[in-house]
């Protein structure tokens, strides 16, 4: 049987084998909303719990649009023309388009032009967050845990925030989206850090599909309320990248709304664990490096037995990405039984472990590969994955060497889906 995978703009197909069972679990497909733009425009004029957008904003205020980075789908070719549409009374020389890149690598001036838009990009004040830059920063509160809420001064001091992005199942916040736009989108490194501590991640509600109790996401909410003047904008997609539901309005309730959906639509119950399961990193962009492809990974951990495989296919053309904590990390142990314990002794000296953390707590448990026509070997071989150029031989030979009885599952849409187990 063949099955198509989501990798980089163009897919993959691969032959599997017809002699073991193969189940192939994706998103509940929903049909994109039949006109998009219209549907934000109705979202923003008639919101959830809150005033329409273009009643809350005054001419004369400060606005701060914020927008995902190239690592995410999110479609602003339609929200940003809509939302600027309801903004249209307010002067352009108001307005400030933040970049909520976290810890994340700056985006390129090409990069922000494909993402906005090279009118949209070209004619507002553009601000990248730039976690390292301390005097960026300001102090808004403490959380609950501890936390020095720092974030972007500029972004504060607007008197209007709207939160932008798209609702999917996170492996570590339970769901995107939400108060992550200003943290850790727009927030200071050690804000950050402490939020996506290790001490923070080996909580058991710090998963996929979990908000409640989840202490990350709790605290992102937290640091959220903390700034004044929010309005959230979020939306759900499938697998073609088209908006399958809008959620504006007051913070708590439009995100609740949208997970609820997101829930439904891309969280499937599954009985038994699988000898292999099989996963993509939903493709272009988020699988544009190895670092975003953990992600993919465990999505798969989710269902596979231990010391079984996991087989990952992501584009990479990002690299590692080159140069980063990630890359830098994975060369500092040999193994990853020393990823651990290196992580735990040297966390405060990277800007984030908490990608390796993950890793490890796959690795551990799965034999994992990672099939990129973009890496060489010795590349995935740093990275402590195995390389793999013929996936579907690999395949074929790992069902002769377990037997008929083998169990496979596809994750065609990887983390877009998030299988969870019933016992």
């Amino acid at each position: 049987m063949k099955t198509r995978l989501a990798y980089g703009k163009e897919g993959l197909e691969w032959e599997l084998p017809e002699n073991c069972r193969v189940d192939i679990i994706e998103p509940q497909y929903t049909e994109g909303l039949p006109d998009q733009a219209s549907a934000v425009r109705k979202a923003l004029q008639q919101p959830i719990n809150s005033k329409s957008l273009k009643e809350i904003a005054a001419i004369d205020d400060k606005i701060g649009i914020i927008f995902s980075d190239i690592t995410r789908a999110t479609p602003y070719n339609i929200l940003m023309p809509a939302l600027l549409k309801e903004l249209e009374h307010v002067p352009a020389r108001n307005i400030t388009l933040f970049c909520a890149t976290g810890s994340h690598r700056p985006n390129t001036n090409k990069e922000i032009e494909g993402i906005l838009g090279k009118e949209i990009a070209r004619t507002y004040n553009i601000v990248q967050n730039d976690s390292t830059d301390e005097d960026l920063f300001i102090c808004i509160g403490k959380s609950a845990s501890g936390n020095e809420i720092r974030v972007n001064t500029e972004l504060f001091e607007c008197d209007l925030k709207i939160l932008t992005g798209f609702i999917e199942p996170h492996f570590f916040m339970g769901f995107s989206g939400g108060g992550k736009a200003i943290m850790p989108g727009m927030a200071y490194l050690d804000t950050i850090r402490f939020n996506h501590s290790i001490d923070m991640l080996e909580n058991e509600s710090a998963r996929w599909g979990i908000t409640k109790s989840n202490p990350l996401w709790e605290e992102v909410h937290e640091a959220a309320d903390m700034a004044p003047g929010l309005f959230l904008l979020n939306i759900t997609l499938n697998k073609n990248k088209e908006i399958t539901g809008v959620y504006a309005g007051e913070l708590h309730a439009a995100h609740e709304k949208g997970c609820v959906f997101a829930r439904e639509t891309a969280m499937v119950p599954v009985e038994q664990e699988y000898d292999i399961v099989i996963t993509s990193n939903s493709g272009y962009p988020l699988d544009l490096n190895v670092y975003q492809a953990v992600k993919g990974m465990s999505a798969a951990h989710q269902i596979v037995r231990k010391g079984g495989v996991i087989i990952a296919a992501a584009e990479c053309w990002d690299g590692m990405p080159n140069g980063s904590d990630y890359e830098k990390i994975l060369a500092s142990a040999d193994s990853v039984d020393d990823l651990y314990d290196f992580i735990k002794e040297h966390e405060n000296e990277f800007q984030d472990t908490w990608q390796v953390f993950f890793q490890v707590i796959i690795q551990q448990k799965a034999k994992v590969y990672l099939y990129t026509d973009k890496l060489d070997d010795e590349t995935v071989y740093r990275a402590l994955f195995n390389p793999v150029g013929d996936p579907e031989g690999l395949i074929n030979n790992l069902v002769a060497e377990m037997g008929p009885e083998t169990r496979i599952c596809v994750l065609p849409e990887g983390p877009q889906t998030i299988p969870y187990l019933t016992h």
